[in-house]
């Protein structure tokens, strides 16, 4: 009873903070101009945006499966992936994408320290990639942030990601904890497997540019021509901080986070927030594909597993 209050409490507090920074956000560029720039975004910059989506989440499906023993099936683990983000985009705070993915993972295994383990691999890689090409890009596109307030954010970032890393990898704090003791041997038995990373990693980088891509192909749609490197640098960031669980969704933190990196070029609060918002209806477009998934497996109870 307890947690399902704290699960409520929690979801009121992202929701509080998701209303709070949208209106602060639509407040300062007008709701009218940006619904205005939406309507004129390109269509098929819109749908192009929306099949890179889908495509980024097949990349994922794909890069899941290397870290999972050969019997399970691409297909089905696709589905899962598309689940999860139903779950991730349409209803948040409710249960998330990771949740969803561990429970019929583990439904068919019964191993919690591969279902865990996996899901974290996973997300440590995508993790990784994302960081690191902003990182690579970080130096072509310093002209364009020096000497602003987000200067150092990436670089900070890196860092306190090199950190963490080697506390988890490095100094294997929680392996002398039982509960967590097996995670970690299915943990490293994968950093082990240095082809198996190497592919996860460059499925990795073709996942993050096609979010990049769908991005830089949605602000062509709204006539605007900003070089490329920009976005290798923003989107990385501004993916990270939508990351955190502090909002629905990253709705709210996104638009503000376009808003001040893209008014760094010059461009209008209510431009940077038409971006923002038509990246997320692409998303959520996309993500509908989950629903349909997800009925068909409340109905037929597929099986994951190769037979």
């Amino acid at each position: 009873m307890a947690l399902k209050a704290n699960k409520i409490l929690f979801f009121i507090f992202k929701f509080t903070v998701s209303s709070i920074l949208l209106y602060v956000v639509l407040s300062k560029t007008g709701p009218e101009k940006v619904f205005s720039i939406l309507k004129d975004v390109n269509i098929f910059a819109f749908i192009f945006a929306i099949i890179l989506y889908i495509v980024a989440q097949f990349l994922s499906a794909v890069r899941w499966k290397l870290l999972l023993p050969k019997i399970f099936k691409l297909k089905k683990l696709f589905s899962l992936y598309m689940i999860g983000a139903f779950f991730n985009t349409l209803l948040p705070g409710i249960i998330g994408g990771d949740a969803v993915k561990a429970f019929y993972l583990y439904q068919a295994t019964g191993k919690s320290n591969l279902t865990l383990s996996s899901i974290f691999m996973d997300r440590y890689i995508g993790f990784a990639v994302l960081i690191a090409m902003g990182a690579f890009a970080y130096p072509f596109g310093y002209r364009y942030i020096q000497n602003s307030q987000i200067t150092f954010i990436l670089p900070v970032i890196v860092v306190i990601f090199i950190i963490g890393s080697y506390i988890i990898f490095g100094l294997r704090l929680g392996e002398k904890i039982s509960v967590l003791s097996g995670f970690y041997d299915y943990f490293h038995s994968y950093l082990n497997q240095k082809k198996v990373i190497l592919k996860a990693a460059i499925l990795s980088i073709l996942i993050q540019f096609a979010g990049i891509l769908a991005v830089y192909s949605l602000t062509i749609g709204i006539g605007l021509h900003i070089p490329f490197v920009i976005y290798m640098v923003f989107l990385p960031l501004i993916i990270l901080f939508t990351t955190l669980p502090i909002s629905i969704s990253g709705i709210g933190i996104r638009e503000g986070a376009f808003v001040l990196f893209f008014g760094l070029l010059g461009i209008k609060p209510e431009i940077a927030t038409a971006i923002s918002l038509s990246w997320f209806i692409t998303i959520t477009a996309g993500s509908l594909i989950g629903i349909v998934e997800y009925i068909r497996y409340k109905r037929e109870k597929i099986d994951i597993v190769a037979e």
